[in-house]
């Protein structure tokens, strides 16, 4: 197997779904697929088994999963280390965003650099579906997430910023052009929703339901931001979002609603309990000494 094609088996066998595996390593379903059936023809036996609904690993394939884990990961340390020392860097800091106002936040990243030019610092793109999932798998240190995060085996750190609320609305929607929009208006209309998220962690992102106590419903269930987009922008639902969406994805089809009663959504910095070290500490005390954006 080439590398790249370990990775994709290793990825789906963590995912279990076609499409959340080639949005996490940036490549088409088609090539997920392609990849998994030349492994299977060239192993001889079916690594996993797949209907409409459920994609499982045989027994095979979980084999050949637990044999692939510490070698994927030596190979993978090895090649960081070679490209740290070409650097001049002795160890990197990854960074994964699931805002997407990372241009906002660059204060942060330069003082990190500046004070610790012993190390790296990358940035990466992190999914709110399965959102804790990369730090789990140690495929980044820290998360830049949206509060509250309740999980034992996670460590809230500093919070970075905190942003107001908008309403994301079709140009033909009943809503559109207004002035502002209210959290009770909700109650009239669908949102989205999606399975993978924690629904203490959906409720603090989108209330369940209005200040009247009606239920804001969530129907369309969605893995992406451009989910959401499409839906929005169809009129099937109406989703919203901290301000910073409204600026970075301006959209010729999209009206944003300042949404006038709703609290603040505060982000802040979420690493694994067991992973911490002195990377992580470093940047958390960045953000403290800094303070709030």
């Amino acid at each position: 197997m080439e590398l790249r094609d370990i990775e994709i088996f290793l990825t789906l066998a963590e995912e279990l779904h076609f499409g959340r595996t080639a949005q996490r390593l940036y490549v088409s379903s088609a090539r997920v697929s392609q990849a998994i059936k030349q492994q299977e023809r060239s192993i001889g036996v079916e690594l996993f088994q797949r209907d409409s609904r459920n994609v499982r690993l045989t027994p095979t394939g979980e084999r050949l999963r637990k044999d692939l884990v510490p070698i994927y990961r030596g190979l993978k340390e090895s090649v960081e280390r070679a490209r740290l020392a070409a650097q001049g860097k002795t160890d990197v800091l990854r960074i994964g965003m699931i805002p997407g106002n990372a241009h906002d936040l660059r204060h942060y990243w330069e003082t990190f650099r500046a004070r610790h030019p012993q190390w790296g610092l990358k940035l990466r793109h992190a999914p709110f579906a399965e959102p804790f999932a990369g730090l789990r798998h140690g495929d980044i240190d820290i998360l830049v997430s949206w509060l509250p995060v309740l999980e034992a085996d996670l460590v809230t750190g500093p919070k970075l910023f905190a942003e107001t609320r908008v309403l994301a609305v079709s140009l033909d929607h009943e809503l559109a052009g207004r002035a502002s929009a209210s959290l009770e208006m909700l109650g009239d209309f669908q949102t989205s929703a999606s399975q993978t998220l924690p629904e203490y962690w959906a409720d603090s992102y989108t209330p369940p339901h209005t200040p009247k106590g009606r239920v804001i419903e969530r129907g369309a269930q969605v893995d992406t931001i451009d989910d959401i987009f499409t839906l929005v922008s169809a009129g099937e639902i109406v989703n919203t979002f901290p301000v910073h969406v409204s600026r970075y994805w301006a959209r010729p089809d999209i009206d944003w609603l300042p949404i006038r009663d709703m609290d603040a959504l505060d982000y802040g910095l979420v690493w694994h309990g067991e992973s911490e070290n002195d990377l992580i500490r470093a940047f958390a005390q960045v953000v403290r000494d800094l303070g709030t954006l």
